[in-house]
């Protein structure tokens, strides 16, 4: 049964702008409008809908959806696998940091002892939401590169590169307030360096880039800015440092 535009945005509680939007850039057309200008939204259209959400709630753009969706390959039963699998990740990490939440009141209160480590339990940036936008800086490549070792690994494998990881955050987070050019900083974004050169390949020139992106996308910058306030500024510098030194 057609759906008015106005139906369909109470039914999905989004607004009618939006579904308007959508229409006007090609990413969801209704299947019909009627003389009278309404748009009707069929059964079809529906399933559609649901399926750009979905990619939404996982930070695609509206470009990258609408190239996904226009695929002649593109397949809505593994998309929705796909969807399934990132999600119940992504409810792992979230129970895992809402664990870590929990415990820090406890420490903040004097009731338990916290590690460093015990600290940042549940964050995870070896397999960052925002793929798509590496992607479309720098191609797919590095980017295959790292996923496809990352696939390769065990839980335990990859559980100590995430150990690994949030532990160079941790020691970059203690050296934020010194100078990006200084040995010691040049010492710490050298191993970041060397460690996402171990997942995929990221030449100076690229890795430049990783950092001023950590800055310019406020995701990354509020990611990694828990590890301590300022930390992806100095990274981006670090990190141009080191590309100038390398290139």
């Amino acid at each position: 049964m057609a759906m008015k535009v106005k139906e369909v945005a109470e039914l999905v509680g989004i607004s009618v702008r939006t579904l308007h939007h959508y229409d006007e850039i090609g990413l969801l057309t209704p299947d019909e409008v009627t003389s009278a200008g309404y748009r009707l939204y069929s059964d079809a259209n529906l399933e559609m809908l649901q399926q750009i959400l979905f990619f939404k709630e996982l930070d695609f753009s509206l470009k990258d959806i609408k190239e996904i969706i226009n695929n002649p390959s593109f397949d809505r039963e593994e998309a929705l696998n796909m969807h399934r699998h990132i999600l119940l990740e992504k409810r792992q990490r979230l129970d895992l940091m809402i664990a870590t939440i929990d415990k820090s009141v406890q420490h903040v209160r004097g009731e338990i002892k916290m590690t460093a480590k015990e600290q940042f339990e549940g964050f995870n940036f070896s397999q960052h939401p925002y793929e798509q936008e590496a992607r479309e800086r720098w191609g797919d490549q590095a980017v295959d590169q790292a996923n496809q070792k990352l696939h390769k690994q065990s839980s335990e494998e990859q559980k100590a590169m995430s150990d690994q990881m949030n532990s160079i955050y941790t020691r970059l987070a203690a050296i934020r307030h010194t100078d990006p050019n200084s040995a010691e900083a040049q010492s710490g974004i050298s191993e970041w360096y060397s460690y996402l050169n171990n997942m995929g390949n990221y030449p100076p020139e690229v890795f430049r880039g990783l950092g001023q992106m950590y800055v310019d996308d406020e995701r990354f910058t509020r990611n990694i800015d828990q590890f301590g306030e300022g930390l992806a500024v100095f990274m981006r510098d670090a990190m141009a440092v080191f590309a100038d030194r390398n290139s």
